[in-house]
């Protein structure tokens, strides 16, 4: 397994402050984990933190674009945004808008173990 690259390490430390930060390859960039939540995507050399409905307005209020992509030819927001270009300098900086990703993949985990399990394949009705 390739080791992560520079941009990557660097993104580590700028969240080490909320825990253990472990980068995992995904989607051609990477995701980042604290403590098994997954609170960042590293993709065309950008850090994209995790935001939900009650985060994304404090994002959008310091002018931090979502993360899109183009899907069949329609453009797609998954629910992240970059941080403010300041917090890239240092993890004091970056604590705010990490804090807020962290609270935003604590709801999102909240809300799938809160989901009744669907039952096997083998259980369903036709």
């Amino acid at each position: 397994m390739p080791s992560p690259n520079e941009f990557t390490l660097h993104c580590c430390e700028l969240l080490a402050p909320l825990g253990p930060v472990r980068a995992r390859r995904m989607f051609g960039g990477h995701g980042l984990y604290v403590d098994d939540l997954f609170v960042a995507i590293l993709a065309y050399e950008q850090l994209w933190l995790k935001s939900d409905a009650l985060s994304r307005t404090s994002f959008e209020a310091a002018g931090c674009p979502p993360f899109r992509y183009q899907r069949k030819g329609e453009w797609a927001e998954l629910g992240f945004h970059r941080p403010p270009e300041e917090a890239m300098d240092s993890p004091a900086l970056m604590q705010p808008w990490a804090r807020l990703a962290l609270q935003a993949a604590l709801r999102a985990h909240s809300k799938k173990l809160s989901k009744p399990a669907r039952p096997p394949a083998s259980k369903r009705r036709p």
